[in-house]
């Protein structure tokens, strides 16, 4: 492991911002931290910047006491989500700034730094664009450049905290799977920080979900959709459907509805969880969940369809281009959940 993160807390005043956090992140990884607004990832960013000393806590990189170390020997490249660039400053001189105001002793020579400008204009495909100033570039531009500067000091950990935040949304999903292949192409652990649950799943390899300033479930994208730890993972991931239930004898009630449970559920009063768009709809007197359809909207090839269950308003999605049968307005179906997840109640 490149990165091993230790019991890490830390407070302001009396708001525990980070709760013993623990993890581990591997050589050239890519890890996303993900979680809503504070849960404590950015903070955790923040510490390996060396920008906030926890209160406790231990962290180390390549085998090095990572805390002890000088902010500038970290070699720690940070990219933020407004960019941070000097607006008198050409894209070249941005890019270069890292290494020009280096001690004399570690500053490579002008035309050492002038070779290696031109090398991240290329690998961020800005090659035209070096003379420009920020204010003459598109959002997605200056993001660019903030990452050729933060790897211009030839980083060992990149660190990126919402980087695309700033960003329209079909500027960012152009944006991430350039940043993917960038980070496969520079070689070094990055750790990303997104409250975007798509952006993490689509593209990191290990994805770390926070939730009140603790860690709550560290997996890959795969393993943290399809196996959530806890009902805040399910919703949090991705749309839920919730209803209560009660799993007795290896058999699952809810409602109306009886069916096997899946396998360790636990036993007793449930809390049973779905994705909208896993489920089969049947006629009124098949097996399932009963549901009052209120309405149907087309949307693209798939169908929104509004629904009541045990009056309870539920949005399930149909896969179309035409509808269910039997599902139309003021009809009544059944809906049975392909992937039910459970949880214990409370």
């Amino acid at each position: 492991m490149a990165l091993e993160i230790k019991g890490v807390s830390k407070a302001y005043g009396r708001f525990p911002a980070l709760k013993d956090v623990s993890l581990q992140a591997r050589d050239k990884e890519f890890l996303a931290l993900l979680g809503p607004s504070g849960s404590g990832k950015t903070t955790l960013l923040r510490v390996l910047a060396g920008l906030e000393t926890p209160d406790a806590g231990e962290v180390r990189f390549g085998g090095e006491d990572f805390l002890s170390l000088p902010v500038r020997h970290r070699k720690v490249g940070m990219v933020f989500q407004h960019y941070a660039l000097f607006r008198h400053m050409t894209v070249a001189q941005n890019i270069a700034f890292g290494l020009t105001v280096r001690k004399r002793s570690e500053k490579p020579s002008k035309s050492e730094i002038a070779d290696r400008v031109h090398k991240l204009l290329q690998l961020v495909q800005l090659e035209d664009l070096g003379k420009r100033y920020p204010s003459q570039l598109s959002g997605g531009q200056r993001q660019r450049v903030a990452l050729a500067r933060a790897l211009a000091i030839e980083p060992r950990m990149l660190l990126l905290d919402e980087p695309f935040g700033a960003l329209d949304a079909q500027v960012r999903r152009e944006l991430r799977r350039w940043l993917r292949e960038l980070h496969d192409r520079a070689g070094v652990t990055t750790v990303f920080v997104t409250h975007d649950q798509e952006e993490a799943l689509d593209l990191a390899d290990r994805v770390a979900i926070l939730k009140d300033g603790q860690l709550i479930q560290l997996g890959s994208p795969n393993e943290v959709y399809e196996h959530p730890a806890t009902p805040f993972v399910f919703d949090f991931l991705g749309q839920a459907c919730r209803m209560p239930g009660v799993v007795e004898g290896g058999r699952l009630r809810i409602a109306d509805w009886d069916s096997e449970a899946p396998a360790g559920a636990p036993q007793g009063a449930v809390e049973v969880f779905f994705r909208p768009d896993e489920v089969t709809f049947a006629p009124a007197d098949g097996a399932g969940l009963s549901a009052d359809v209120k309405a149907v909207a087309q949307r693209g090839p798939d169908v929104r369809i509004d629904c009541r269950i045990e009056g309870q308003p539920v949005e399930l999605i149909g896969h179309g281009p035409t509808l269910p049968p039997g599902v139309s307005p003021g009809l009544s179906v059944r809906v049975r959940p392909t992937r039910p997840q459970v949880y214990a109640a409370g």
